[in-house]
């Protein structure tokens, strides 16, 4: 299925809790440099400090992120994650030795039914690292 077809069934409702991974282009382990890491970290507080959303959990891997988060007033989910993804970027970009493209197009959402427990997918979350190995 392209792409594009995923997003056309993307819809955001204030207050929902939203579950997105997205990752970085070409899977590069970018985020092994803890500065790249960090900088990551701030664009995240950055939006919930806005109240843009209200951070529940995520954990940053090497090569990409999951985020659980409630969505916050007039705002998309798309939205959050291009402003996330934009100023991430510039960030590294303008603070590190990275120059190329730092994250892959589009990203995964999954919006939670109100009979899923946030609790199981933030314990989820947390414990992709070990997982991971």
């Amino acid at each position: 299925m392209p792409r594009d077809r995923l997003r056309l069934g993307r819809h955001s409702e204030r207050a929902r809790v939203y579950h997105i991974t997205t990752c970085t282009a070409d899977r590069r382990a970018v985020f092994q440099d803890a500065t790249c890491a960090r900088l990551l970290i701030q664009q995240m507080r950055a939006l919930h400090n806005e109240h843009l959303v209200k951070s529940l959990a995520w954990v940053v891997m090497p090569d990409h992120l999951h985020w659980l988060f409630e969505l916050g007033n007039s705002v998309s989910v798309s939205t959050v994650v291009q402003r996330l993804k934009g100023a991430s970027a510039r960030q590294i970009r303008e603070r590190t030795y990275l120059t190329e493209t730092l994250w892959q197009r589009g990203f995964h959402d999954h919006a939670l039914r109100h009979d899923e427990d946030i609790a199981d997918i933030a314990r989820y979350i947390v414990a992709n690292p070990l997982r991971a190995g």
